[in-house]
């Protein structure tokens, strides 16, 4: 689409209107609807050693109480003072040092946790408690009572994802503090994950989240399925074996607003070149290898944090057996009949 040309007689027209908050159509068209995804947001890569470095500066400077929670957040370069990774979400690591809790809240925003170092802290969500151990995958669902506690002897860092600025673009954001630090613990340990981790739900069980029961999704068994599932040697060439976190209530994605995957690159695999409309945000859990992005190339190894914006071509190359976990918004693209793919035809 071509913008029209701009005349003496069209300026005066364009000045008249503005005044009265009217703006044509056809001089913006172009960029409204373009022919194929058009976002600032650019590939980059952050190495986790320079995250923690500068968080464990960052926890000498303020508590995790007085800053509700100590985060960096991950900024994409081409979306500075957005607090966005992508167009569509937030992305930052949050450290919590022993002895430490993060006080409980809640707000419209839905979050992910994706452990990045340290072991047996905890989260307590909706009034059930769950340890945090390296690769958990731990859901907190929209306006869900949450808090975080470090009584390990060590650090601990994760990934946080969010639809933040999906809710901000719908003006539907709500947030409240709990009238403690942290929020009475009311079911056991475990409960969730015995009640729908195995297949099975409850006799009686109606369908009523959009957001799965199951809120840690411990990597153990993450890892043990993907190990299981090589024996097969079902390798797609664009990912090579990658599986989707789902609710079991429904066999959707895991939350509504985002998807978050986990893929398994063995050894000397190197995928085609795959593009898609879901900007996507990767977190190395294991092994070293590179991913290249467009025309960026990014060593990377665990712990180590990349994003791919839409509509940019990814190739992943691994040096020794890789996983990496992902997440995007493709969820809210497939609802809306919006998502698209293209594996290497085009």
């Amino acid at each position: 689409m071509s913008e029209a040309i701009e005349t003496p007689e069209r300026r005066a027209f364009y000045d008249k209107i503005d005044k009265k908050n009217l703006t044509p159509l056809w001089s913006v068209l172009s960029n409204l609807i373009t022919p194929e995804p058009r976002s600032a947001a650019q590939a980059f890569h952050w190495k986790f050693d320079e995250i923690r470095e500068a968080m464990i500066e960052a926890g000498g400077l303020i508590t995790a109480k007085e800053a509700e929670r100590r985060v960096l957040i991950l900024e994409n370069p081409g979306l500075r003072g957005k607090s966005s990774i992508t167009t569509s979400l937030y992305a930052g690591v949050q450290l919590v040092l022993p002895g430490e809790v993060a006080p409980a809240h809640r707000h419209s925003q839905s979050a992910l946790r994706f452990i990045l170092q340290g072991a047996n802290a905890h989260t307590t969500v909706g009034g059930e408690r769950t340890r945090m151990n390296v690769g958990d995958f731990i859901i907190t669902p929209s306006n869900s009572w949450h808090d975080h506690g470090n009584e390990s002897s060590e650090p601990i860092f994760w990934l946080d994802g969010l639809d933040v600025p999906i809710v901000s673009m719908l003006d539907a954001s709500f947030a409240e503090p709990w009238n403690s630090d942290e929020q009475p613990v009311t079911k056991p340990e475990g409960d969730s994950l015995a009640r729908f981790g195995a297949n099975l739900l409850p006799v009686d069980m109606k369908v009523r989240n959009t957001t799965s029961p199951i809120f840690n999704y411990p990597y153990a068994r993450t890892r043990e399925a993907l190990e299981a599932m090589r024996r097969a040697q079902e390798w797609d060439p664009c990912h090579g074996l990658k599986m989707r976190y789902s609710n079991p209530e429904t066999g959707d994605h895991a939350m509504p607003t985002i998807g978050a995957f986990i893929q398994l690159l063995p050894k000397g695999f190197a995928t085609s070149r795959y593009r898609a409309t879901d900007a996507t945000v990767f977190s190395v859990v294991e092994g070293t290898g590179r991913t290249t992005i467009g025309d960026r190339t990014f060593d990377w190894k665990p712990q180590d944090i990349f994003v791919a914006p839409s509509w940019h071509p990814v190739i992943h190359e691994a040096d020794s057996d890789a996983v990496l976990f992902s997440f995007s918004d493709r969820p809210v693209q497939e609802k809306l009949g919006l998502y698209r793919e293209d594996r290497g035809n085009a």
